[in-house]
């Protein structure tokens, strides 16, 4: 079955099915229309894989149009950012990129239409005064004391507002409607203000710029776009969008449809609350791994894969809800399980000495990059008489739960060959600093003969032939489900939100690991290179998820 034919469907689809048996639209065109000021999230990408992946499955097309009418808060930076996120997640646009800022021209002419229709006016109240007269929900508002004056008069001050003649603040355009209305969206909204700023697109050919409720759906009609979707907090605004395209004299009839906007457990989404982790420096940058953006997904070892698949599983809606984010990394464990290949990495290295292995011999083992998968081949790793182990992968003594090595117990190296802990010495504060043990030589991918059974099996590396890395353990950025409901979330940050290990030590093979590459470090959980402070001289590798869910115990 193909992966379309096992797509499950949604409203969205069912209305578009519709539309395409009836009639009324002989193919499909989506956009995806992002502001250029930050960078985009998870939330954006359930987006990104809703428009573009129904316009790939109807064999329509969909637009990357950037919704930049806010030009002090947006950069070309940005910009790029948002377009190497799309094409990451494994989607095209069609066309050149389009940007609102393309139909300034044409958007300026649609409001100076409305003006001239007597559905817009230029008003002198400031942004406060707006909102006092705008009124509560419970009552109606009250009008605008300049809501009256004359449609000739209106096009002469629309006009000083666009040749600089006002101060930022000093006006704005408003249309007219209904101060009445039981949508506050509706009580004459503002269409353009002053603003005085450089555009990263149209440089300073404009000092007024449009509203984005004026400025979406024209683009979306001037583009042709069938099926405008977008999320709940936007459904009161959809009758400004259709008096908008009611009122000015423009073919095409777009349809806005919303749907539920992703919320995630242990993650704020809000892009204000985002901007203050950066800002106030309490994570690393926008592609911080903590953070939920999808360049810092990227950055952590999520795949494209993963990322789609867990858009796929978690839906397409009307239903506010909140996702537990087990279901998302479940979606990369399932996927790095199948494609990621296994290496040898300890964290917290202990020497382990085979005393009756020879001197200065190096074996070279060959072993499986991937258990159940055996096109992914074989790599070679170096055998040694010493070698590091985990601290946490020997004991003195220990029940019979404990499945790795004892004194005078046998374990078997991953790999290699069954080994048995005869002494070990210690430091001044007691910690185990090297075990000592013998090794059985005719074990190497079989059983002892005489009998004895392994207690279970540990990783290794090589001594002498393993490299140094920094192994960065990335955790849940929160330690609550909703840290949004909080009345700061600064309090419920968690301190364990990542942990440095600078002494790790890494089997050799390593070192020719490429930016994002992922790998399941024996044991330990799945990693990938960094793509930004590793070299070849310094590798850092990031942990994407554990094996398991430690939370849900910890839950429980």
């Amino acid at each position: 079955m193909s992966e379309v034919e096992n797509r499950p469907s949604n409203f969205i689809r069912n209305i578009i099915d519709a539309d395409l048996d009836s009639g009324k639209h002989t193919a499909v065109q989506t956009r995806f229309p992002p502001e250029p000021n930050g960078y985009l999230h998870i939330g954006h990408a359930k987006s990104i894989c809703l428009n573009f992946g129904i316009a790939q499955d109807y064999q329509g097309l969909c637009n990357l149009r950037f919704d930049d009418t806010n030009p002090e808060k947006e950069d070309i930076d940005y910009v790029n950012s948002i377009q190497e996120d799309v094409k990451w997640l494994g989607f095209d646009w069609s066309g050149d990129v389009r940007y609102s800022s393309n139909y300034f021209d044409q958007l300026y002419a649609y409001a100076k239409e409305l003006i001239e229709k007597g559905l817009a006016f230029v008003c002198f109240l400031n942004a406060e005064e707006i909102r006092e007269y705008r009124g509560p929900l419970n009552a109606p508002g009250t009008n605008s004391p300049y809501r009256d004056t004359s449609v000739e008069e209106n096009l002469a001050l629309f006009e000083k507002m666009k040749n600089g003649e006002f101060k930022e603040g000093e006006c704005s355009l408003r249309a007219k409607i209904d101060m009445a209305s039981s949508f506050i969206c509706m009580r004459d909204p503002v269409l353009y203000r002053v603003k005085f700023a450089h555009h990263h697109q149209t440089a300073d050919k404009w000092c007024i710029y449009p509203m984005y409720d004026f400025t979406h759906c024209i683009s979306d009609a001037i583009e042709g776009i069938t099926h405008s979707l977008c999320t709940l907090e936007f459904q009161d605004n959809r009758r400004l969008y259709d008096w908008v395209i009611e009122n000015i004299s423009i073919e095409i009839e777009p349809h806005q449809y919303e749907f539920s906007r992703l919320n995630l457990e242990y993650t704020v989404l809000s892009k204000r609350k985002l901007n203050q982790l950066v800002s106030e420096n309490l994570v690393n940058g926008w592609d911080d791994p903590r953070m939920p953006t999808i360049a810092a997904y990227r950055r952590r070892g999520y795949t494209p894969a993963s990322m789609r698949e867990f858009a796929k599983r978690i839906g397409v809606t009307k239903m506010e809800n909140t996702v537990e984010i087990s279901v998302l990394e479940a979606c990369i464990r399932e996927d790095l399980n199948d494609n990621a290949p296994r290496a040898m990495a300890v964290l917290d290295p202990i020497k382990l000495v085979i005393e009756n292995y020879p001197q200065g011999q190096v074996e070279e083992l060959t072993v499986k990059n991937h258990p159940s998968d055996e096109e992914q081949g074989t790599r070679i790793v170096p055998f040694s008489r010493e070698l590091y182990i985990e601290a946490e992968d020997f004991r003195e003594e220990a029940n019979k739960k404990y499945k790795r090595l004892v004194l005078d117990k046998a374990v078997r190296l991953r790999g290699a060959y069954v080994i048995t802990a005869v002494r070990c010495d210690k430091d001044e504060a007691g910690n185990v600093t090297t075990v000592y043990c013998t090794y059985n030589a005719d074990t190497l991918g079989k059983n002892p003969t005489d009998g004895t059974k392994p207690k279970g099996v540990i990783h290794w590396v090589s001594a002498n032939e393993s490299v140094d890395a920094e192994i960065r353990l990335y955790d849940r950025l929160f330690t609550v489900p909703n840290p949004g409901a909080e009345e700061d979330f600064h309090t419920v940050m968690n301190p364990e939100s990542l942990v440095t290990i600078k002494n790790a030590k890494v089997e050799p093979s390593l070192v020719n690991a490429k930016p994002e590459q992922a790998f399941q470090f024996e044991r330990q959980g799945y990693f990938c290179l960094d793509n930004k402070d590793a070299t070849a001289e310094h590798l850092v590798f990031n942990r994407t998820v554990g094996l398991r869910d430690t939370w849900a115990k910890i839950a429980k």
